[in-house]
């Protein structure tokens, strides 16, 4: 791409529409004053191909004048596909455009990816690397996003043109296992190489230390559990001792004393005894139906969780079993792919081996043949060249059919205006009359407008006929015939009686005009001298020699054989390694799945039993049998109560009855205080047993092994991602020297303008110069004087651009005051750079030292006013 004119209006200072002009190849100065407007248009020309017609950004709102306006940026370029003009708007009624000679190629998202392409790369493409911001020399200077822009060309442009190190190990394939690497090792960890927050590595730490914590958890509740099961039993023990028969019968036995000592309470002891026994066959009769609820409730709630288990236990098995089998094939698969492997790669050796010793005897032979084929190959490209070059000159070329479509298209516009003003007809058939209404032999369409333009006969099937007089006539009659004559005209010249055979004839001359130069490469591939010369070589070789072992391949497919056989013995070699981890994995994990099946099948069949035993009972009838005996005790405790509110007050009997009633109600006393104790230790271990506390504390055990392996696993895989980096990166540093030799091969006589022996020394990470080496002494860039380092970026732009052109990747140079620190001797050495450089590239320079620039020379630029 190179730029030929630049057209502004409505940006900054510039109102009204200015323009540079005559813009050349080499070098193009334009010298002005400062305020002039040089940097306004090098920030114009960056928003036209780098900033969306559509943004309302920053940047392009710092284009606008003072006054408001919509700025509008247009160029003029010239391309190897020919001549295009770009131009955007922006805020009010924004649009891009790309059009040739007057025709519109491309418009709004259209136009901006096809600026892109012609960038050929991202933000800032190849113009990244050589357009220079006024105060900004230095190849690092500007903004994150910029700087990251110029890299990545800088990057790209030396891939491209290194060929041998894109091969190896450097270049862009480098850059990109060396970013996918850095990418997935950033997933896992920092640049410090600590878990990254929220990568698969944290979380598997996370999970670690979680269920670390959930273990811990359980495990103290498994410890309340057993200490709560230890106090049951104590206190179980005690309540036993005290309403144990014989404690009961002694109790009784006093009481029973106490009272036969007092006759006249003898009947209403009996009464107290009464109530006593039938409180406490309540009691019992409550409590045992609490317990048979209870312990149906516990073993419903066993055996589902126990069946779920054990459900999930089974489907686990099942898919290790599946996982063993696809393992085991797998195996067997991969130990016959090696065996197979390693037996061509015997046999490609011993090929090898016996084509070698045919090479020496074979070499003339090929080359007779070589030249044989070319020498028939370069006759038919010569003869596609001579049937190319014919074609190419039959048919209209570009400037022709651009004629002849500007021709047809006021021909199209002269019928349109004729139309417009001619009498016109509208027939609306009613149902079943379509068709009834002719003009000549034309059937005259429903509901359609038809232009009259002369006296015209309407034939009405069933009517007759309907004459219409247009009077003089539409407007445009003889414009139309003129418009036609002209188009008539213009294609009898070519020989052609239509537009249509015009357009086809234009195609096949641009087909003829492509195919010509793939035959005329076609031709100096086969022939780079002529065929006479291939003809005289092929005279020169001895007489061809018999040809041993036909049979066998060329040396290069032999060795290719060889190499792939290698290749391929070492790829099944390790298939068959990994293949069998995986299988002894699948082993592993299968036995795994088969313990844990096997204890919950166990645990589900005790769940079972455990119901079966109780399977008799019914929960409803249960809680209903429980409500009632605790009503039932209620009324006892009621009874008993009652009688000894009724006792009769016996002076007698008083002392031993008090110390007898002691005794007893000491016991009673005693029970209440254990049974609420013992209730709460129930509760407390059936709602600890209910969750299965235990069984989680197993599954907890399970999980935390798994999360372990899980961990240790992602530690390993970030070992190996480090590993493969540190390699990497080892690997490109040792082709850096190579990676970076075409610029310096570019750079190394500019450099020697200034500094004679001098060499630059590059920086792996930013693709810049690091150190100059001079006399002998290695300077860092960035402790050199100022002038030194604008120097330095300056001749590297000029190199970068040398390398954009070589690679048919033209681009212009644009400098906005570039050389602000430079003195008047060095410059007239930069301006020899420039000049040097120049050749079929197109430099522009903007400076405002307009004096120290008329040393430069060049082609000198002028902003005008844009004629009306």
């Amino acid at each position: 791409m190179k730029l030929r004119a630049i057209m502004l209006k409505d940006v900054r200072r510039f109102t009204d529409p200015v323009r540079i002009d005559g813009i050349a190849d080499g070098v193009n100065v334009l010298c002005a004053p400062n305020e002039f407007g040089k940097s306004t248009v090098f920030d114009a020309l960056r928003a036209l191909f780098f900033v969306p017609h559509g943004s309302r950004g920053k940047e392009i709102g710092q284009l606008r004048p003072h006054a408001g306006g919509a700025p509008e940026v247009a160029v003029e370029i010239e391309t190897p596909d020919g001549n295009f003009r770009i131009s955007k708007r922006w805020f009010s009624k924004p649009e891009a455009r790309v059009t040739r000679a007057g025709v519109l190629i491309a418009q709004a998202d259209q136009a901006e990816a096809w600026i892109a392409q012609l960038l050929g790369s991202g933000d800032g493409g190849p113009s990244g690397l050589l357009w220079v911001r006024q105060g900004l020399t230095s190849l690092a200077d500007g903004s994150n996003k910029e700087q990251q822009a110029a890299l990545d060309a800088r990057r790209d442009l030396l891939s491209s043109v290194t060929g041998e190190v894109e091969a190896m190990t450097g270049g862009r394939r480098m850059d990109a296992a060396l970013a996918r690497c850095r990418e997935e090792l950033g997933a896992y960890a920092t640049g410090t190489g600590k878990p990254r927050t929220g990568g698969p590595w944290a979380e598997a730490a996370q999970a670690v230390n979680a269920l670390t914590a959930d273990r811990d958890v359980l495990a103290r509740r498994v410890e309340i559990l057993q200490s709560a099961l230890t106090d049951r039993i104590r206190l179980r023990r005690e309540l036993a001792e005290i309403e144990s028969p014989d404690a009961i019968a002694d109790r009784r036995a006093r009481l029973e004393a106490a009272t036969a000592a007092h006759s006249a309470a003898l009947a209403h002891a009996e009464q107290v005894k009464a109530a006593l026994q039938a409180l406490e066959a309540a009691t019992h009769a409550a409590d045992r139906a609490q317990r048979d609820l209870a312990a149906l409730r516990s073993a419903t709630k066993d055996h589902a969780a126990a069946f779920q288990k054990d459900k999930d236990a089974t489907a686990q098995l099942t898919a290790a079993q599946d996982a063993l089998a696809k393992a085991e094939q797998a195996h067997g698969e991969a130990v016959a792919a090696d065996d197979t492997a390693q037996a061509r790669r015997q046999r490609a050796g011993e090929l090898l081996g016996r084509v070698q010793a045919r090479a020496a005897a074979a070499a003339a032979n090929d080359r007779r043949a070589e030249l044989q084929d070319r020498i028939v190959k370069a006759g038919a490209a010569r003869q596609a060249v001579e049937t190319a070059t014919a074609e190419a000159s039959i048919g209209p070329d570009s400037v022709g059919i651009d004629r002849l479509r500007g021709l047809a298209a006021a021909l199209t516009t002269a019928r349109a205006l004729r139309d417009s003003t001619a009498t016109r007809v509208t027939m609306r058939y009613a149902p079943g009359r379509e068709g009834a209404v002719r003009a000549g032999d034309a059937l005259l369409a429903h509901d359609k407008v038809h232009p009259i333009h002369s006296d015209t006969v309407l034939h009405i099937d069933g009517l007759g006929a309907l004459t219409i007089h247009p009077g003089e006539g539409p407007e445009g009659l003889a414009d139309v015939a003129r418009a036609a004559t002209d188009l008539a005209k213009a294609l009898g010249e070519f020989g052609l009686a239509s537009m249509e055979e015009a357009l086809h004839a234009h195609h096949k001359r641009q087909e003829a005009a492509d195919r010509l130069t793939g035959v005329r490469a076609e031709l100096a591939a086969f022939a780079p001298k002529s065929i006479e010369d291939l003809q005289q070589q092929l005279a020169t070789l001895p007489i061809a020699m018999a040809e041993d072992h036909a049979d066998l391949p060329v040396a290069e497919e032999a060795e290719a054989e060889l190499q792939a056989s290698r290749g391929q013995a070492a790829e099944c070699t390790a298939i068959r390694e990994a293949v069998r981890e995986r299988r002894d994995t699948a082993r592993t994990t299968r036995a795994e799945a088969a313990v844990r099946q096997e204890a919950a099948a166990e645990r589900l069949e005790t769940a079972r039993a455990a119901l079966k035993r109780l399977a008799s009972q019914d929960e409803a009838e249960l809680a209903v049998q429980a409500t009632n005996a605790n009503a039932a005790r209620e009324q006892a405790e009621a009874r008993v109560k009652h009688i000894r509110a009724t006792a009769p007050d016996i002076a007698a009997t008083d002392a031993t009855l008090k110390r007898v009633k002691s005794v007893e109600d000491a016991a009673r006393d005693r029970i209440d205080a254990l049974r609420p104790s013992i209730a709460a230790l129930t509760e407390r271990i059936a709602g600890n047993a209910g969750e299965a506390v235990e069984e989680q504390l197993q599954e907890t055990d399970e999980k935390l092994e798994v999360a372990r392996d899980h961990l240790a696993r992602v530690e390993r895989e970030v070992k190996v991602l480090q590993r493969l980096q540190a390699a990497l990166e080892g690997a490109r540093s040792e082709a850096r020297d190579r990676y970076f030799e075409p610029i310096a091969a570019e750079l190394r006589p500019l450099l020697h303008l200034l500094w004679p022996e001098a060499e630059l020394n590059w920086a792996d990470d930013s693709l810049l110069p690091q150190s100059l080496t001079r006399n002998g002494q290695v300077e860092p860039v960035d402790i050199l004087s100022g002038g030194t380092q604008e120097q330095i970026a300056f001749l590297v732009r000029l190199a970068f651009a040398r390398l954009l052109a070589k690679g048919g990747r033209h681009a212009p140079v644009i400098l906005d005051d570039a050389l602000v620190f430079t003195d008047d001797d060095r410059i007239e050495r930069m301006f020899d750079a420039l000049h040097q450089q120049a050749g079929d590239l197109q430099i522009i320079v903007l400076s405002c030292r307009q004096r120290a620039f008329r040393e430069l020379g060049g082609k000198a630029l002028q902003i005008t006013a844009e004629a009306g």
